[in-house]
């Protein structure tokens, strides 16, 4: 078997006296797209953030594609930090798109998706133009390269977001509930760019409350509740009937968005 694209082994994530992540022991398989569903305040986005090394674990370990991020873990549970250089090497192989688009309102599209390219990767800027073209005609949006965000849809400004992400050449992306800020139709631009994305193979890792998507487009299917796994499988293992009684709970609320006909 591969080794895994990303391999948690419980994790556990604290904020003070409250335990946001308990235990997770969870394999993202290369190539596969994991949908991560449950309630609000369940831990999805910060299990995301700790992939990410954007959030520092409490507790577990994180592997990328076999190499540990973040900190080690002896058969002790004492926990060593990696060396800095190693955990930006290995987070660099991670793209991540998030709820808020976050782009640079003094930036047209075309500078917000080369401007990583120029100043981290340190890319002459003819070529660092040339690729965040190639990223924005990938998302659709090659005719918006000269407008501001203050210009564009917020379907717009959340593709130009994955194609800032995808310029950097990552080999996993994470997705943080990237259409909820969005009305239907504009949730529909972004999650056409995420299809294509899968159907060309990226590995990526997404939370959504877009039952739908998950279901027609999640090879594995993530239920999270109370910081804990409570279910995992294939979309037809976990949208079968009879359900995981806490999931029945969960899916019940989305009877009324028309997403009950995917289930």
């Amino acid at each position: 078997m591969s080794v895994p694209a990303i391999a948690v082994k419980n994790l556990v994530k604290t904020f003070g006296d409250s335990t946001v992540l308990n235990g997770i022991d969870l394999d993202i398989a290369q190539g596969q797209v994991s949908c991560v569903i449950g309630p609000s305040g369940s831990g999805k986005s910060t299990l995301l953030r700790c992939m990410a090394f954007l959030e520092e674990s409490t507790k577990g370990t994180i592997a990328v594609n076999g190499e540990v991020l973040g900190f080690a873990e002896n058969a002790n549970g004492v926990r060593e930090r990696l060396p800095a250089a190693a955990n930006r090497r290995i987070r660099a192989q991670i793209g991540m798109v998030f709820q808020q688009f976050n782009l640079w309102p003094h930036m047209t599209a075309l500078g917000n998706v080369s401007e990583a390219l120029k100043t981290v990767h340190k890319t002459n800027r003819k070529d660092a133009e040339e690729r965040a073209m190639a990223q924005l005609a990938k998302v659709g949006l090659e005719g918006r390269a000269n407008h501001y965000p203050s210009q564009l849809s917020g379907g717009q400004q959340q593709r130009v977001a994955i194609a800032r992400a995808l310029a950097l050449n990552p080999k996993i992306m994470l997705f943080d509930e990237p259409t909820s800020s969005l009305d239907p139709e504009l949730t529909g631009e972004v999650l056409n760019v995420m299809r294509d994305l899968a159907a060309e193979g990226m590995t990526m890792v997404v939370v959504s409350h877009e039952i739908g998507f998950a279901a027609t487009v999640g090879q594995q299917i993530i239920f999270l509740d109370h910081g804990k796994v409570l279910f995992t499988g294939s979309p037809q293992e976990v949208f079968k009937r009879p359900r995981n009684p806490r999931l029945e709970q969960f899916l019940d609320t989305y009877i009324d968005r028309g997403a009950s006909m995917l289930l």
